[in-house]
């Protein structure tokens, strides 16, 4: 069994991330998943939710990710989704004025996506 994974998590306009992992945990609509290196081969439906990928060198890259799909075979783990974006790419405060004004409108979708921003804004800092 190899200690590695390759990772691409790609959106619909560009390529999010790509590297080694020795460990990704995603939402699916079964529920959450780790897939760890030798992995059985799996396709299945992202649900909007954090992305965790642990890497060879001990970090984490976190991406908020809002559907989708992934596919592992070979060592090699697709995320394929709608939208997506690294931690650090986010900014907490709009975020947070985005969920504000979200709940004050009664708008559950955009609840929903601010809030999976803000948990990926902050489980990677």
């Amino acid at each position: 069994m190899a200690a590695e994974l390759h990772v691409a998590l790609v959106a619909a306009d560009r390529e999010v991330w790509s590297g080694e992992a020795t460990l990704v945990v995603a939402r699916t609509t079964s529920g959450d998943i780790g897939v760890m290196p030798g992995h059985q081969p799996l396709l299945g439906v992202l649900e909007s939710g954090p992305v965790t990928i642990r890497t060879p060198e001990g970090g984490t890259v976190v991406a908020a990710v809002h559907g989708g799909f992934i596919s592992f075979a070979d060592n090699k783990l697709s995320l394929l989704a709608e939208v997506a974006e690294l931690s650090d790419e986010i900014d907490v405060q709009r975020v947070e004025q985005d969920l504000a004004r979200a709940k004050a409108e009664d708008d559950a979708e955009a609840q929903r996506a601010a809030d999976v921003r803000l948990r990926a804004a902050t489980a990677g800092r």
